[in-house]
C-alpha cells in the first residue's frame, strides 16, 4: 500500500470555497505519461490568487495549485524521460488545469517537461523559477532584435517584482546600462544592488503621455502594460524595442501609432506559458551560467508545505518580498 501524499489542495462546493493542506494518494494523481517525486516548487502571485481564492485563477476543481516545480521523475512512459532523471516544469496550465507542483508528487505530460540543465541544483531552479525564466525570455528576446550593451540605456519597469528584479540582474550580468522603474523609491539602493545604474518613480510613465516623447531608452523590459508601455513606446530610440511580459497596470495599450511608423520601434510579446521547448531549454540553460548561488540565497526564503497557505494570505497582503520556495518533502 502506498504512502499518503502531502498536497494543497483547492476546493469549491456551493460557492464555498477553500484550500488545505491534505492527503492524497497516487490514484488520485492525473493520467499523464510521467510521475514526479517533487523535490521543490515555488508561492507564485498567481499561486497566491489561486489558494485565497482573490482571483479567478483555478479553472476546474479539485486542483492542486502550483505554476512551477522541479524534481526526479519516479516513473515514466514516455521515449524522453526515464527514472531518476531531474526535470523542470514551467506554465502549461499547470495549478490552473492541470493539478501543479504543491504536493510531494505530480503527474504530467512529458511534451511539459525539460531536463534540469547542468549547473544549477534543484533548489536554485526555484530560487529562479517562473519570474527568472520570463525575465530571461525577454533578455533573450531584445538580444535578437540586436539590442547589445553598446545600444544604450535599457529600461526595467515593475523593478520590484519577480520578473523585473530579474531581469535587472540579468541585464547588468551581461553588461548593460539598466534604469530601474519603481514605485517604491525606498527601494531604490536595493535595484542598484542588483545592478540598476539609475532609478526612477513609476509615476515617470504610469500617466496619459505624448504620442511622442524625447528619446531616451534604447530598450525596455515591461511588465506593467497600459500608459506605462504607451509611454515606454513614446520614449524609445530610433529602432527601439521594448519586451510585454506583463500587465500590473492594466491590459489596454492607449498609445499611438507613432512611434512606430516614425522611429521604427518593435513591441515583442513574451509569453512563458506555452513557450515551445526549444526556446524553454535555451532561456534554462543560459539561467544556469549567468546565476550566482548567493544572489538566489539572498532573495528567496524556503518554507514547507504545511506553510503555504499562511505564507499565500501574507503575500495577498503585500507582506512578502522576494521568491518564496517550497520544499514539499520536508
Amino acid at each position: 500500500m502506498s504512502n499518503p501524499i502531502k498536497a494543497i489542495v483547492i476546493n469549491k462546493d456551493d460557492n464555498n470555497y477553500s484550500a488545505s493542506l491534505s492527503s492524497i494518494k497516487n490514484s488520485d494523481l492525473p493520467n499523464e505519461n510521467v510521475t514526479i517525486d517533487v523535490l521543490y516548487s515555488t508561492l507564485n502571485y498567481k499561486d497566491g490568487l489561486a489558494i485565497t481564492g482573490k482571483g479567478p485563477v483555478v479553472r476546474s476543481f479539485p486542483m492542486v495549485p502550483g505554476i512551477d516545480l522541479v524534481g526526479t521523475v519516479s516513473h515514466s512512459t514516455s521515449d524522453e524521460f526515464k527514472s531518476g532523471d531531474k526535470v523542470i516544469l514551467n506554465g502549461f496550465g499547470v495549478g490552473e488545469k492541470h493539478w501543479g507542483g504543491l504536493a510531494q508528487k505530480a503527474a504530467l505530460n512529458s511534451d511539459w517537461l525539460i531536463p534540469l540543465p547542468a549547473g544549477i541544483s534543484p533548489k536554485q531552479a526555484m530560487q529562479v523559477g517562473t519570474a527568472g525564466y520570463t525575465a530571461m525570455l525577454s533578455v533573450i528576446a531584445l538580444e535578437k532584435q540586436g539590442i547589445t550593451p553598446d545600444s544604450g540605456e535599457v529600461l526595467v519597469t515593475g523593478a520590484n517584482g519577480g520578473v523585473g528584479s530579474f531581469a535587472i540582474y540579468l541585464l547588468n550580468q551581461l553588461g548593460y546600462n539598466v534604469t530601474a522603474a519603481t514605485g517604491r523609491m525606498e527601494q531604490s539602493d536595493y535595484l542598484k544592488e542588483l545592478g540598476a545604474a539609475n532609478v526612477i518613480n513609476r509615476d515617470e510613465l504610469s500617466n496619459p503621455g505624448k504620442p511622442l516623447q524625447k528619446e531616451r531608452f534604447a530598450a525596455a523590459i515591461d511588465s506593467v502594460g497600459s500608459h506605462t508601455l504607451a509611454n515606454i513606446c513614446a520614449s524609445l530610440k530610433y529602432g527601439g524595442v521594448v519586451t510585454a511580459c506583463g500587465l500590473a497596470q492594466g491590459m489596454d495599450l492607449p498609445g499611438s501609432v507613432a512611434p512606430f511608423i516614425l522611429r521604427g520601434i518593435r513591441l515583442i510579446g513574451i509569453d512563458s506559458v506555452m513557450r515551445p521547448k526549444a526556446d524553454r531549454i535555451e532561456a534554462w540553460d543560459r539561467l544556469a551560467s549567468l546565476v550566482a548561488a548567493d544572489y538566489l540565497d539572498k532573495i528567496s526564503t524556503e518554507i514547507t508545505l504545511e506553510q503555504v497557505i499562511d505564507n499565500a494570505e501574507q503575500l495577498m497582503k503585500g507582506k512578502i518580498r522576494g521568491r518564496v520556495v517550497v520544499n514539499c518533502q520536508s
